[in-house]
């Protein structure tokens, strides 16, 4: 094919883009402003580059996961795509010349390879031991070939395009089309590889199965399937943030692509600006320092830094909405995406005094209608202006066969409950058990403790019913099933509240959840009131555990210690935990606590306690004889009985610094926590405070229509009324 080089533009910077970009960095240097995040973010990326050129390059062989192979292709993607966007700003031909190399050196080989081994359940590359990754060299290699392309000679062209790029576009549109279609984040990947490829190769056959799907009916697959099928009315993935992260890279990539070179499909408004509102929501599940919650299998390391969000942030801000947290997340993330986008974002936050990002209490509702359950989101700031947030999570199951069998990454954990504070994740979810790309352990695949302990439900903040997961453990079963809100408030005098529904996540069971963030005048930080509350018409064992990390500073309880070890339990993830102690809540008077030292602050929770209950301590470990699993504490609340109000109360409280031997308020200001009655009406809990104060807490247990409708309950003898759906009275 024959390219006029004045009319053909790479994929996702034109000409005169980067001219643009050029000129800026120009201007950065003679004024000496190194602070620019655009200038940050390429001046890295060019020091590596610069680095990894002083090497031959090399186009090794089959390899196994994680092996010295994967990492050494999955390296030059990575650079080739650098060599081709830095020659495309600077014009300096090194970056050209080693882009056109390693794109030649690949063509020559790729015809000739046989396809990969493959140790797990998605299909192998020619490059890689699964299509996934030989996906992302395609995606890259595509664009970086589109930034050097006019300076090719015909032969160089025809090399690239039929040995290498054609060749890997077909490995999935024919080779491997019964998974192209796939709607998954795998699926994602694959339709923008091609995408980009059939846009490099000015192919529109290729472009057109990328964005429609093989059928070419946008509904079987294809982008525009993902887009319509993937993502929840509001946005949210349906595998949780850590998927959402890794899926929105290729999304944002294709989507870019296309609005340049077929702006007539608008894709930016595609489904009511789905790629707006899963962008933003994706952005509004962070914890406040950045760190993306482990919900369903996901490393718990994951962050708003990663390239998917990074590239969000740029993109959002130039093609939708200039919001003022966009340029905070900007700040957070400490660069910007290398593009005409990043250029603006960055003249931005250049311009704009750096402060805290601070994303508003959120609902985001998941199922493509909406109406699958959902997360709620509430954060609130403590007199030191530090964000509190807590997370409830009620939503479908993280997995869903009736898309692809390759959706099975949900967990078990029904009204689970995250909380988050002082730059830290205070109660949490254990996350995925998984050594990615380490070869020695399994393989670098999901080791055998996810299924028996990870995806669990007593690996969450969330009751456990007769020592059973939710479901029986059947994802079949979960996936028919998910939570209902009950209400959702951030405008009430005494905090934010959220509520939540969870019924035949247990037979003969339902369950419902409350999570309040309470401005108590003795508190130095916004108080976290957990109501779990449980009905049967049958007995039943709850048990409510409190995964944590720390030290444990005092307890108002005494408890036996075991000389000798021994798991708690036989299945369901109670094999997995050892019991460390033991404590009878017989003669406990209604109430106990705990506290804990984790960094620099101290947490105490008080909990209402039924009499002849247990608290158990427990730790990780058991039954584990490859020492897979991290070794982390637990508390476990026990009762017997058919209906259950679980009223606990959570504080963060004082100071602690070792190297100056400083400590401040290492006890709590709540003593007491006391159930006054709960039914299908109402609960009512007292908290009582070392201050001598009493807090009533009265929450409406009954869908209303009007939040601020008028609510009566009595419970022995006296009547409550409030209005709203809680309310708080102080009395002496």
């Amino acid at each position: 094919m024959n390219y006029d080089p004045d009319s053909y533009q790479p994929l996702l910077m034109s000409h005169d883009e980067a001219a643009t970009v050029k000129a800026y960095l120009s201007d950065q240097r003679e004024n000496e402003q190194q602070h620019s995040l655009l200038v940050r973010s390429i001046t890295a990326r060019t020091k590596a580059l610069t680095e990894y050129m002083a090497n031959p390059i090399e186009v090794p062989g089959h390899g196994e996961a994680g092996g010295y192979e994967h990492h050494r292709h999955k390296q030059n993607y990575i650079f080739l795509h650098s060599a081709g966007l830095l020659f495309l700003i600077t014009g300096k031909p090194q970056y050209r010349d080693y882009a056109a190399e390693m794109l030649t050196q690949y063509a020559k080989v790729y015809p000739s390879l046989t396809l990969n081994t493959s140790r797990d359940s998605n299909p192998p590359g020619r490059l890689f031991h699964q299509t996934l990754n030989e996906s992302m060299w395609l995606l890259y290699a595509a664009d970086a070939y589109s930034c050097i392309q006019q300076t090719l000679t015909e032969e160089q062209k025809q090399l690239i395009e039929n040995s290498l790029l054609r060749e890997m576009a077909s490995l999935f549109t024919e080779t491997y089309q019964h998974d192209f279609d796939i709607v998954h984040n795998h699926g994602l990947w694959f339709v923008a590889a091609v995408g980009l490829c059939g846009y490099a190769v000015n192919d529109q056959s290729i472009v057109d199965k990328a964005i429609y799907g093989l059928k070419g009916d946008s509904t079987s697959g294809g982008f525009l399937a993902q887009l319509s099928q993937l993502f929840s009315a509001d946005g949210y993935y349906m595998e949780g943030p850590y998927y959402h992260r890794f899926a929105i890279r290729p999304l944002l990539l294709f989507a870019e692509a296309i609005a340049r070179r077929q702006p007539q499909l608008n894709i930016y408004n595609y489904n009511e600006q789905i790629i707006r509102r899963t962008s933003f929501a994706l952005m509004a599940t962070a914890f406040p320092n950045g760190t993306l919650p482990a919900l369903n299998d996901a490393s718990r390391s994951m962050n708003i830094r990663d390239e998917g969000v990074l590239i969000a942030t740029s993109i959002c801000y130039s093609r939708y909405s200039q919001d003022p947290k966009l340029i905070e997340m900007a700040n957070q993330q400490n660069a910007v995406w290398i593009s005409a986008a990043g250029l603006e974002l960055a003249k931005a936050a250049s311009a704009q005094p750096s402060h805290a990002t601070t994303w508003d209490s959120v609902l985001l509702r998941d199922g493509p209608a909406g109406d699958r359950g959902g997360i709620g989101i509430l954060r609130q700031s403590d007199r030191h202006r530090d964000t509190h947030m807590a997370l409830l999570w009620f939503g479908q199951h993280g997995s869903d066969h009736t898309l692809h069998s390759a959706l099975d990454h949900g967990h078990f954990d029904g009204l689970h409950l995250s909380w988050f504070n002082r730059g830290q994740e205070v109660l949490y979810d254990y996350g995925f058990g998984r050594w990615v790309n380490i070869e020695p352990k399994f393989g670098g695949r999901y080791i055998r403790e996810n299924s028996s302990y990870c995806k669990q439900t007593i690996a969450h903040n969330t009751v456990v019913v007769d020592e059973k997961s939710q479901h029986d453990g059947s994802t079949a079963a979960a996936e028919r099933n998910w939570g209902t809100p009950h209400f959702f408030i951030t405008d009430n005098a005494a905090g934010q509240g959220m509520s939540a529904y969870a019924g035949g996540y247990y037979d003969g069971v339902d369950m419902q959840r409350t999570v309040l963030l309470l401005s108590l005048q003795e508190c130095e930080c916004p108080v976290l009131l957990d109501l779990f509350r449980l009905t049967s018409a049958d007995e039943h064992r709850y048990d409510y555990p409190i995964h944590y990390h720390g030290q444990i500073i005092q307890t108002d309880f005494s408890y036996q210690t075991h000389k000798h070890l021994a798991p708690l339990g036989q299945a369901n993830g109670y094999q997995h935990l050892w019991e460390v102690a033991r404590s009878d809540t017989a003669a406990t008077p209604g109430s106990a606590s705990l506290s804990w030292l984790m960094g620099q602050s101290y947490y105490s929770v008080t909990i209402a306690v039924p009499r002849g209950g247990e608290i158990i301590m427990t730790r990780t470990g058991a039954n584990d004889p490859d020492f897979n699993l991290r070794s982390e504490p637990a508390v476990i609340v026990r009762t017997k009985g058919a209906n259950q109000l679980f009223a606990t109360a959570y504080e963060t409280h004082g100071y602690f610094d070792e190297a100056t031997e400083s400590s401040t308020d290492a006890r709590g200001s709540i003593s007491r926590v006391e159930v006054i009655g709960h039914d299908q009406t109402a609960s009512v809990v007292r908290l009582h405070t070392t201050a001598s104060n009493c807090y009533t807490v009265m929450i409406s247990n009954q869908p209303q229509p009007d939040t601020s409708a008028q609510h009566t309950v009595t419970f022995s003898g006296k009547t409550y009324t409030w209005q709203n759906m809680f309310s708080v009275e102080k009395t002496h």
